[in-house]
């Protein structure tokens, strides 16, 4: 693992996320402990070379490190914050972004029974040697360009097969069926990405998802740890934040841009969610410069 961190640390000498020339591929690195950043984190594979890392979904926390990765199925509202890091031992974690349709093929070769119950959006594995090794394999593609186009998807492939067949395989596996329960708590939370800054009933993002009421809201909160409301507010409040300190929106503007009737109401939810009124919070981050990423 240490081979994997120098040979992060070669790639990116500076702190920060970064994607890479190899498709999929991200590395990130942290010289010091961070505050918790909310995030919506994308399907995608982590892996902590060095450090560790505390990730929160709802109520819930997963602290990680180098000896287990992260899988996260769907879009999630998550909270991380690097726990240890120094300038002499950075954190330092590669993302490989994971694939549905790739998943689907691997799929077809090895098929297994179909299940129709639903699994958590997020799952803690113990990493293996082989998964590491594939790993760390793409990362070297970086020193190979000329030879990356062609041995990329295959060590993305072996990443993916890896995954199917490790102990977090049923929640890979719904990633890549159609017609899995994750696939439509994956409709809802598309509906709801495209219309979070108005009101909607139950019974409308059932329809979008193909299921009864009472299916989504059991299935919804398997998946994702909250309701579809909870779900709605998370991102409107990390969209308002976004406006805040993007595209320099006061607090008013962004909570009504985002579906806020109530000013009250906004500045009640987003101190709740971020720990300070939003005004107080986008100044407090203007003057301490740019956010790290969490993933």
């Amino acid at each position: 693992m240490d081979d994997l961190a120098s040979l992060v640390m070669r790639h990116i000498p500076q702190d920060g996320m970064y994607d890479m020339p190899v498709p999929g591929l991200a590395l990130i690195r942290y010289g010091a402990p961070t505050d918790r950043v909310p995030v919506l984190h994308q399907p995608a594979l982590c892996i902590i070379a060095q450090g560790a890392k505390v990730v929160t979904l709802a109520e819930e926390s997963y602290r990680y490190d180098p000896a287990s990765h992260l899988v996260v199925s769907v879009e999630l509202p998550l909270t991380g914050q690097v726990v240890e890091a120094s300038p002499e031992r950075p954190y330092v974690c590669i993302r490989i972004d994971l694939e549905p349709a790739l998943l689907s093929e691997l799929m077809l070769e090895r098929p297994s029974p179909p299940k129709g119950e639903s699994f958590r959006g997020l799952h803690l594995s113990r990493s293996t040697p082989e998964l590491l090794d594939a790993a760390t394999r793409l990362v070297r593609l970086l020193d190979r360009p000329q030879d990356a186009a062609a041995l990329a998807p295959l060590v993305r492939r072996e990443i993916h097969y890896w995954l199917l067949t490790g102990d977090q395989a049923g929640i890979v596996r719904q990633i890549g069926a159609a017609d899995s329960r994750l696939a439509q708590v994956n409709r809802a939370i598309a509906w709801i990405r495209a219309n979070f800054d108005r009101p909607f009933s139950i019974e409308a993002l059932a329809r979008a998802a193909g299921m009864s009421a009472s299916s989504l809201h059991h299935h919804f909160k398997t998946v994702t740890a909250m309701s579809p409301l909870q779900y709605q507010k998370q991102i409107r409040l990390q969209e308002a934040r976004r406006l805040m300190l993007s595209e320099a929106r006061d607090a008013q503007a962004a909570g009504f841009e985002v579906g806020y009737e109530s000013p009250s109401q906004f500045s009640r939810e987003y101190a709740r969610l971020f720990g300070a009124p939003p005004a107080r919070d986008a100044a407090r981050l203007r003057a301490s410069g740019p956010l790290p990423v969490a993933v």
